[in-house]
């Protein structure tokens, strides 16, 4: 029986399209295919490199309409949103383009005896493992960076959105990149995880849980390949006594329930110093229960459906399982009847160590709300996770937050008075649990190169 994936709208329940998965034999061949075309790819230009990826980022414009739609049908993003995601792809490209020639030029250096040239190389064949939650976005940051070096690039793609990975292909082809320099591999999770054995994979970047980033990582760290693992987290976002709560509940609902909930880089944990706390929980508890759930399409709507039941369910069970520890939805935490995999904006209060509310990341529109005696407490309580992604502080105090989140804060990324996803020039990536390796910022560009020497002696 041939192996097949089927995916489902989860607005309406209803299939999409059924794809055949490639077997083991199958997905080597192509990638056999991806590493002859390196040997070519690796020898143009960084300005031809360029080029493409700007004619990318036009076609990527062109066609915004049309993939903003394919993430609402195949994962349930509002419109809107899907549109900015392609917005933020397009810059991605043209930023990468602009920066690559300079980040990636070789540097002169003196040596003792003569002088000395860093040439930065491409390795390879890079395989990347990606999620759905941004369909496009997940993809163009990390091939984007490694074409432009010099690699190509294998994309093993969430099942649920193999609509976007064909057409992420086919805006490569389109946009003149060379056959099997970007490739979709239509697998399932236990083919990629083989493949990182392939003699032409030479790295491979991962963005998931924590718990299939540490089996990724141990399975190419046993092959001494190099990986970039982007994961999951709890951020934390800090409300100190003298915040502006209008700042912090705007930036902390939005922080929440952007991407219907589903966001790694999220306001997940609500930490209120006591003095405000009381203010706080009225505020935000408005806006949870203001929240419309609906149709993706509709403009009005403020929460689409998650992406799929098993997710919603994975999701309700921890919500159950922390009030069932002693926590208390103050907002929602209730399962919806109808079609569609619906779950209500949902706030819970009296969260706790020991309850998956604070220790683990719930991956849908859950918010804690946790007190915090003092602004010192808060930042305790902040840093009280495994994970380490983002964060935020708010404060009317600009330089305090700074020396916080500078010195204090134990994630890879911190917002001050406000919530903002990723930036094309900013570095992103997190510590702890949450990962390590950086994208963006002209940062991922150097994460997959053999960083070479060539000495020159006189």
């Amino acid at each position: 029986m041939t192996d097949t994936v089927t995916t489902i709208n989860p607005t309406n329940e209803q299939t999409l399209n059924t794809y055949t998965l490639l077997s083991l034999q199958e997905a080597k061949a192509e990638i056999d295919k991806c590493h002859k075309t390196f040997l070519s790819w690796r020898e143009t230009s960084l300005l031809e490199r360029a080029k493409y990826l700007n004619q990318l980022a036009k076609l990527i414009d062109d066609n915004k309409h049309e993939l903003a739609q394919l993430m609402t049908d195949e994962m349930g993003k509002l419109y809107q949103q899907g549109l900015q995601e392609t917005e933020l792809c397009a810059a991605i490209c043209r930023y990468t383009a602009d920066q690559g020639p300079e980040v990636l030029a070789e540097e002169k250096r003196d040596m003792q005896g003569g002088r000395a040239i860093i040439s930065y190389q491409p390795i390879g064949v890079i395989l990347g493992i990606q999620p759905w939650n941004f369909p496009l976005y997940q993809v163009i940051r990390y091939a984007c960076a490694n074409v432009m070096a010099g690699n190509t690039t294998v994309l093993k793609h969430a099942g649920n959105v193999f609509g976007m990975a064909e057409k992420i292909e086919q805006l490569f082809n389109e946009a003149g990149f060379p056959t099997h320099c970007f490739k979709n591999l239509l697998i399932d999770g236990k083919t990629a995880s083989e493949l990182i054995e392939h003699t032409a994979i030479r790295g491979v970047t991962f963005t998931g849980s924590d718990s299939t980033g540490k089996k990724v990582a141990e399975r190419a760290g046993k092959h001494v390949k190099k990986t970039v693992l982007e994961l999951g987290s709890n951020d934390a976002y800090v409300v100190l006594d003298d915040a502006d709560l209008n700042t912090a509940i705007e930036a902390c609902t939005q922080g929440r329930l952007i991407n219907n909930g589903q966001t790694c880089v999220a306001a997940k944990r609500f930490v209120v110093v006591d003095a405000v706390y009381n203010d706080f929980k009225t505020r935000i508890k408005e806006q949870f229960e203001q929240v419309k759930l609906g149709d993706p399409n509709d403009e009005n709507t403020g929460l689409g459906p998650m992406a799929r039941e098993d997710l919603r369910a994975q999701l309700h069970q921890q919500v159950s399982d922390s009030i069932d520890a002693g926590a208390k939805a103050i907002v929602g935490g209730s399962m919806p009847t109808g079609t569609g995999f619906y779950y209500p904006a949902t706030l819970l209060e009296n969260v706790k160590p020991g309850m998956p509310a604070y220790d683990d990341e719930l991956f849908g529109p859950v918010a804690s709300l946790i007190r915090a005696k003092d602004n010192d407490d808060a930042m305790r309580i902040a840093n009280d996770s495994r994970y380490g992604l983002g964060g935020g502080i708010f404060s009317s105090n600009e330089k305090q937050a700074v020396e916080l989140a500078r010195l204090h804060f134990d994630t890879g990324m911190v917002n001050i008075n406000g919530y903002g996803l990723a930036q094309p020039n900013l570095p992103f990536g997190g510590v702890k649990d949450s990962g390590y390796g950086r994208e963006h910022g002209g940062f991922g560009l150097r994460e997959f190169v053999n960083i070479k020497t060539i000495m020159i002696n006189q």
